[in-house]
C-alpha cells in the first residue's frame, strides 16, 4: 500500500476515535453553562443552573464567552404564569407595606420616646378643642343675653311687620346662636377623633417602647395608627 494511503488511514481511525470524545467534551460544558434572565421586577438573574425567579420566562443558556448557547421557553402554562404573577405582586405589596410599617413605627417613636411625651401630646391636641368648645358657649350665653332686648322691643309690634334694623337683628343672632351650636357638635366629634387615634398610636407603640422591632406587627398595626403630619 503506497505511504500516502497509509497515512490517510491512520488519520480516518484517529478521526472516529477522537469525535465520541468532542461530543462528551461538548455535553460537559453544556453541564456548566451560565443561565441569565429578567425576572417580573425587572431585576436580571445569572446562575449556573436554571434560575427559579424565570420560570414562567425565557431563559438564555451562554457560553463561558458570553455567546448565546441555547434558549430556554418559559416552563409554565398561561394560567401557571398568571398564577405565579398574582403571588409576587402579592408579595411585593406585603414588602411594600412591611417597610411602610417600619416607617411609621420609627416615625412615632421618634415623635413619642416615651409614654409621658404621648399623653401630653394628647392633652395638648384635645385642649385646643376644648377651647374652642368654650369659645362657642361662651358666645351662644352672649347672643342669648343680647336677644332679649330685641324680644322685648318686638313686643311693641306685635300683630305687625317689624322694623328691617329689628328683624335682621333677630335673624342675625339666630343664625350666629346655630352655627356655634353646629361647631360645638363638630368640636366633640372631633375630640372623639382625636382620642380614638391616640388610643390606636398607643396601642402600638407601647410595644415598641417594650423593645419590639418596628415594623414587626406588621402594616395593618401601623396603618391604624397613622402618624399625623
Amino acid at each position: 500500500m503506497p505511504r500516502r494511503s497509509r497515512l490517510n488511514e491512520v488519520l480516518l481511525v484517529a478521526g472516529g476515535l477522537l469525535a465520541p470524545l468532542a461530543a462528551l467534551a461538548g455535553s460537559g460544558s453544556s453541564a456548566t453553562g451560565i443561565y441569565t434572565c429578567v425576572d417580573t421586577q425587572g431585576r436580571r438573574h445569572t446562575s449556573d443552573r436554571p434560575i427559579l425567579e424565570c420560570l414562567d420566562r425565557e431563559q438564555r443558556v451562554l457560553n463561558r464567552d458570553g455567546s448565546t448557547r441555547q434558549l430556554i421557553g418559559p416552563s409554565m402554562t398561561a394560567e401557571e404564569r398568571a398564577a405565579a404573577e398574582a403571588r409576587e405582586r402579592q408579595r411585593q405589596a406585603e414588602r411594600t407595606q412591611q417597610l411602610e410599617a417600619g416607617r411609621r413605627d420609627r416615625m412615632l417613636l421618634t415623635r413619642y420616646p416615651a409614654e409621658p411625651d404621648h399623653q401630653k401630646a394628647r392633652e395638648t391636641a384635645l385642649s385646643v378643642v376644648r377651647d374652642s368648645i368654650r369659645n362657642s358657649e361662651q358666645r351662644i350665653t352672649e347672643l342669648a343675653r343680647e336677644r332679649q332686648p330685641l324680644l322685648s322691643e318686638s313686643e311693641f309690634y306685635r300683630g305687625k311687620p317689624l322694623p328691617p334694623k329689628l328683624r335682621q337683628a333677630l335673624e342675625f343672632n339666630d343664625v350666629a346662636t346655630e352655627a356655634h351650636k353646629s361647631l360645638i357638635e363638630n368640636q366633640q366629634a372631633e375630640l372623639e377623633r382625636i382620642n380614638a387615634l391616640f388610643d390606636r398610636e398607643l396601642l402600638r407603640l407601647r410595644p415598641l417602647w417594650a423593645g419590639a422591632k418596628p415594623g414587626a406587627a406588621g402594616a395593618e398595626a401601623a396603618t391604624a395608627a397613622q402618624v399625623r403630619k
